[in-house]
């Protein structure tokens, strides 16, 4: 699924994200990245989608090495993966069902099954009865119910959160997370960052990866 060696990553400014980062993550699991603001979360995954590229160490991600000169295997991973973005990014004027079936335009899926699969999604997360509300009239809450939605229609190997417990109180963290976790199944690896450690403490059959300055200071299992 996914397999790092000493991986390190540098921006061009200079500013060493991640320090020589050794994990192995199996189709299936259910990982937690935790860690406080600039320790690396966000890096990690920006390697994993392939959008960075490691300045050092061997990155393979479902079984495409991220490395510069592979833009054509890249683009085929990132079809495999359901990101949920922090700013969600859904279009303003749109429908929620619309804003789903825009995350499949470019995975040649037929027009019918499109909205189909979107439909099932919204459903999945609660939504059905709001698959044709304009996402300026739905609220915050929603919103990222339906960008989950929008990861999770793809049907991807590999879904990616990057910290969808933020701004919100501890329940709604809660369901979040439950929502998220549900995706988990054989096949399918579900990989969130949070700062919410206390949220993920009673949770069992889970790996926590905690980051710290751009290393990989521990990790154990649920």
């Amino acid at each position: 699924m996914i397999k790092s060696s000493r991986v390190c990553l540098k921006y061009p400014e200079g500013t060493i994200a991640l320090k020589n980062i050794d994990l192995r993550i199996e189709p299936g699991e259910l990982v937690y990245i935790t860690g406080p603001s600039g320790s690396g979360k966000t890096s990690l995954l920006k390697l994993f989608m392939g959008d960075e590229y490691p300045t050092a160490g061997v990155l393979e991600v479902l079984k495409q090495p991220i490395v510069r000169g592979q833009a054509a295997g890249i683009r085929k991973l990132r079809r495999l993966i359901g990101p949920v973005f922090q700013e969600f990014r859904l279009i303003k004027g749109r429908t929620a069902m619309e804003n789903v079936m825009l995350g499949m335009r470019f995975l040649d899926v037929p027009n019918g099954s499109m909205k189909e699969n979107a439909g099932n999604a919204l459903a999945k997360v609660g939504l059905a009865q709001k698959a044709f509300s304009l996402i300026e009239h739905m609220s915050w809450g929603e919103c990222q119910r339906v960008a989950i939605a929008r990861a999770i229609a793809r049907k991807p190997a590999l879904i990616i959160a990057d910290e969808p417990t933020g701004n919100l109180d501890k329940d709604n963290a809660v369901r979040i997370l439950e929502l998220l976790k549900s995706f988990k199944d054989r096949e399918t690896t579900v990989i969130v960052t949070t700062h919410a450690t206390h949220l993920i403490r009673d949770e069992k059959d889970f790996r926590h990866i905690h980051m710290n300055n751009g290393n990989m200071e521990w990790e154990r299992l649920g």
